[in-house]
């Protein structure tokens, strides 16, 4: 099973891809961001970001995908232009039929470290080593998309209520 995981962001958005096998270890396939240009119209962005995903998702064939959440307790033009970025994955992943699981920041981070106020570090850390890989992976919101599709991986099968209703 492959699972697409996805951390929103307007400027930075996260993603990776896992191979996940019942009873082995995950395999990353691949993570990474896309980035968007600061000072660019909040549509262009978008695109760029609709556009992205869409690729990703052409090129990995993921059977599912889990999407963060969105969790904000400060600035609210910052959390509404992150909606907006979800709201263009959430098109993307519908528009190719890839059924969609979301998980709160909390339930990843509990999930991989038993901690619900794990540091980014030790998210890095748990999923290095879910995927033994040799160092942790970078930057922080690739992390934190394959920590989110881990989590899934983890939880697949308890969690049939988190599927969107779409």
């Amino acid at each position: 099973m492959r699972i697409l995981g996805l951390d929103p962001g307007t400027g930075i958005f996260g993603f990776g891809v896992i191979d996940f096998w019942p009873g082995k270890t995950p395999k990353m396939v691949t993570a990474g961001v896309i980035k968007t240009p600061p000072h660019t119209p909040l549509a262009e962005r978008l695109e760029e970001i609709y556009d992205g995903i869409t690729l990703i998702i052409d090129e990995t064939k993921p059977d599912e995908a889990v999407i963060e959440k969105l969790f904000f307790a400060g600035n609210i033009t910052t959390g509404i232009a992150v909606s907006h970025a979800r709201g263009v994955a959430l098109l993307a992943l519908k528009q190719k039929k890839v059924p969609i699981y979301e998980y709160t920041p909390l339930q990843i981070k509990q999930t991989l470290t038993s901690y619900g106020r794990a540091t980014k570090k030790q998210i890095q850390e748990m999923v290095r080593i879910h995927l033994a890989m040799k160092a942790p992976p970078k930057p922080d919101d690739a992390a934190d998309a394959l920590a989110a599709a881990i989590t899934h991986s983890l939880l697949r099968g308890r969690v049939s209520q988190e599927k969107l209703k779409t």
